[in-house]
């Protein structure tokens, strides 16, 4: 009984903090600047690097946004790795005139591991030391043609690992696609905006990043292979006291999942490589927290806690000791009486949330005030798809599958 009573006040505590602390942002994005970086020297050299599987379809317009950057074409350098790829990614690419490297392995499959291979053959055939930093991007991703003169102004700033605005190409596809996007620029516009507000660490999305040749060489290249190497690569250099910062007027475009299929499969992955970030960096984040009084860390330690594991104990233990005659049965269905409240609030709240953000970046957002106000409406269908994704990802096995990306 006390160890349901604890488990019923953790969840409400750290529950309870994060919503407060996102109201928090919300309020301070709203009423407070955005911060900008004063305008820097175009000197920095840079290179591009891109995972592609099987992306002829798309990479085409990556590339193209790329040579049309504001920020002089001299000093910015195209790499891909074509990963397992069948189709004529690499051919087309190095008809582009980028640098194409070929990677076949069927075992050690994922993003990261592409990424890993790609930086080997650059630091052993020597081409890493010539560059400043490494920006990476997906390849159904488009570029607003200041994105990289931005990006430099903020590393001229003094950050060495930097995140940007994401966006996408088709929020106005249906409601999967819109639900994720507005998931995005909720992220770009109110949490990682505020962070830099509140001084503290933002995180890098799966796309649209940039980390420095000294961050590169501290990995030894790129180290990491979760199934959500992003987060990894973030919580890792917080814990190396690292501030990412974020750049909102970096604007990047990618492609949104279209079928509720898809979106699953790639929300699986996500979950099942959050539970992972959890596991081998949660600990530490939590210790640093702690010691170092880290604000950065107990953010992360928010954003990270599994909440449905945490859920599951409490149910599973209520349920036994309800058959055991511990407490009632009663008592138990009050609780899920209590939940289910907690989740039509929630639901009214991610409404909200997705009409601010229509409203706080309507410039940004492609879609007509008619098609807005229906994805207001789905948003809460989307998020709470979340709850059996998240169920499922802690029983079974999520993998890396590639979505079929046919540009816009």
């Amino acid at each position: 009984m006390v160890l349901l009573s604890v488990l019923d006040i953790l969840l409400m505590i750290l529950g309870g903090a994060g919503l407060v602390y996102q109201a928090v942002c919300v309020v301070a994005s709203l009423f407070a600047k955005q911060i900008t970086f004063p305008d820097a020297p175009m000197d920095k050299r840079y290179a591009v690097l891109i995972s592609a599987r099987n992306e002829e379809a798309v990479i085409g317009n990556l590339i193209n946004s790329i040579r049309s950057q504001t920020y002089p074409s001299r000093l910015v350098d195209i790499w891909l790795v074509a990963d397992n790829c069948t189709d004529h990614t690499a051919q087309l690419v190095r008809d582009m005139g980028c640098h194409v490297v070929e990677r076949f392995n069927k075992e050690q499959i994922g993003k990261g591991y592409a990424l890993s291979y790609l930086l080997d053959h650059m630091i052993n055939e020597g081409e890493t030391d010539k560059y400043d930093a490494f920006f990476v991007f997906d390849a159904d991703n488009r570029l607003d043609k200041h994105y990289i003169e931005e990006m430099n102004k903020a590393f001229h700033a003094g950050f060495k690992i930097l995140t940007s605005y994401r966006n996408s190409v088709n929020l106005a596809d249906n409601w999967v696609s819109s639900g994720s996007a507005l998931w995005f620029i909720r992220e770009s516009r109110f949490l990682n905006n505020s962070r830099m507000l509140f001084g503290s660490s933002c995180h890098v999305g799966g796309t649209g990043f940039m980390f420095s040749q000294e961050i590169m060489r501290r990995n030894r290249g790129w180290k990491f292979h979760l199934l959500t190497e992003d987060l990894e690569f973030s919580m890792d250099s917080v814990l190396h006291g690292d501030r990412i910062g974020y750049c909102g007027t970096a604007i990047l475009y990618d492609e949104q999942p279209v079928t509720f299929g898809q979106s699953w499969r790639q929300r699986l992955r996500w979950s099942k490589g959050f539970l992972q970030v959890f596991r081998y960096y949660g600990p530490a984040l939590i210790k640093r927290a702690v010691r170092e009084r880290d604000f950065s860390c107990i953010d992360f330690t928010l954003v990270l806690c599994p909440f449905m594991v945490l859920g599951i104990a409490r149910f599973l233990l209520g349920c036994l000791f309800a058959a055991c005659g511990f407490v009632t049965w009663q008592s138990q269905l009050n609780s899920i009486g209590g939940w289910t409240y907690g989740i039509v609030l929630g639901v009214l709240g991610m409404m909200g949330l997705a009409a601010l953000t229509c409203v706080a970046e309507r410039d940004q957002i492609g879609a007509t005030n008619k098609e807005l106000f229906a994805y207001v409406l789905s948003f809460p269908i989307y998020m709470l798809s979340y709850v059996p994704i998240s169920f499922q990802a802690v029983f079974s096995k999520a993998e890396w599958k590639p979505i079929e990306h046919h540009g816009k």
